[in-house]
C-alpha cells in the first residue's frame, strides 16, 4: 500500500508540508510506501453454519417417494393390502455456499402413510413387498386414496472436512395411488353340475 500527500485549504499537508499556493487537493510530492502484511479475511467469509446449510438442505432436489401397493389393482376385503415404496432412500448433492464446497447426504429416516381411510402408520424403514412385507392395512370395502409424506435427514462436510448433521429435517409428499377393496362373496356350487 502507498500514500501520496494532498494539499488541505490552508496550503498545507497534514503532515506539515508547505504547498502554499497550490489548489485544496492536489498531489504534493512522491507516493510513499506503507507497512506491508499480510490480512487474514477468513472472518471475512467463515465457512457456512450448520444453519446455513440447512437453508439449503430444504430446497435440494429430493425425490417424492411413491406408494407402491400389493395387490396391484383391486385388493380384497378381509386380506391386508401391503404397502412399501421403491424409490432411491440415500441421495447426494454437492453445492456451492459462498465459494465453499459443501457435500449432502440425505436419508430417508421416516416414512408416514396415510391409507386413505383416516389411519396414519409411521415407520422408520420403507417397507418391501409381499413376502417380506413389514408395512399392511386392513380395509373395509370401498376406495381409497393413500400416500406416502417422507421425511429426510442429512449430513453435510464443508470442503472435505469433518462431516456434521445437517439441524433439521425436511419432507417431499409422493404421488398418491388409489385402490378399490372389493368384497368377495362365497358361492356353493354342486361339485356333481
Amino acid at each position: 500500500m502507498q500514500q501520496q500527500r494532498l494539499v488541505l485549504p490552508d496550503g498545507t499537508t497534514v503532515d506539515g508540508f508547505d504547498a502554499a499556493g497550490s489548489p485544496p487537493g492536489t498531489p504534493v510530492g512522491p507516493w510513499t510506501p506503507l507497512g506491508r502484511g499480510c490480512v487474514d479475511i477468513t472472518a471475512l467469509n467463515p465457512p457456512p453454519s450448520p444453519a446455513e446449510v440447512y437453508r439449503y438442505f430444504q430446497t435440494l432436489p429430493l425425490p417424492d417417494l411413491p406408494t407402491q401397493q400389493q395387490p396391484p389393482g383391486n385388493a380384497l376385503a378381509g386380506l391386508p393390502v401391503v404397502f412399501y415404496t421403491d424409490g432411491p432412500t440415500t441421495q447426494t448433492f454437492t453445492v456451492d455456499i459462498r465459494g465453499f464446497t459443501v457435500d449432502i447426504v440425505a436419508t430417508a429416516t421416516g416414512f408416514t402413510w396415510d391409507t386413505g381411510d383416516g389411519t396414519v402408520l409411521q415407520t422408520t424403514d420403507p417397507g418391501a413387498p409381499y413376502p417380506d412385507h413389514t408395512i399392511s392395512h386392513d380395509y373395509p370395502s370401498g376406495t381409497y386414496t393413500a400416500a406416502l409424506t417422507t421425511t429426510w435427514s442429512g449430513t453435510f462436510s464443508v470442503n472435505g472436512g469433518a462431516t456434521a448433521d445437517v439441524p433439521g429435517t425436511t419432507t417431499t409428499d409422493g404421488p398418491p395411488v388409489t385402490f378399490t377393496v372389493l368384497q368377495a362373496s362365497p358361492v356353493l356350487t354342486n361339485p356333481f353340475d
